[in-house]
């Protein structure tokens, strides 16, 4: 079993940066990749971010390329999502998720554990 708490949301003017956490609690953590993804308001939920269990490996959507970065501290347990340069499109709930394998994926189904969600609102 694995639990994922996210934190670190919060309101931020256009321009500016937030980093979220997530914590994980099970003993897996380290064998498992881990993503990002986000919904807004009556949009459907979109893949953002994901990095490999060895932290060689990381992909990102293009719309948060070159302004967002994920990073993950095995011994901590913890993932992070930097966010730069964030626009109000930005705004959405931010949730982490842990595939079973240690391979980066795309697709939400391919992930088996989600976190409870932080939001990020980004004002113009």
């Amino acid at each position: 079993q694995l639990q994922l708490v996210e934190s670190g949301g919060g309101l931020v003017q256009a321009g500016g940066s937030l980093r979220l956490f997530c914590a994980a609690s099970g003993r897996t953590f380290s064998s498992r990749a881990m993503g990002w993804f986000r919904q807004a308001p009556g949009k459907e939920r979109e893949f953002v971010a994901g990095i490999n269990w060895s932290a060689d490996a990381t992909y990102y959507a293009d719309s948060v390329k070159g302004r967002f970065a994920i990073s993950r501290d095995n011994a901590k347990s913890t993932v992070y999502l930097q966010m730069n340069r964030l626009k109000p499109e930005d705004t959405a709930d931010y949730y982490c998720a842990a595939r079973p394998t240690g391979g980066v994926a795309i697709l939400a189904k391919n992930y088996g554990y989600w976190g409870r969600g932080t939001q990020v609102t980004v004002s113009s």
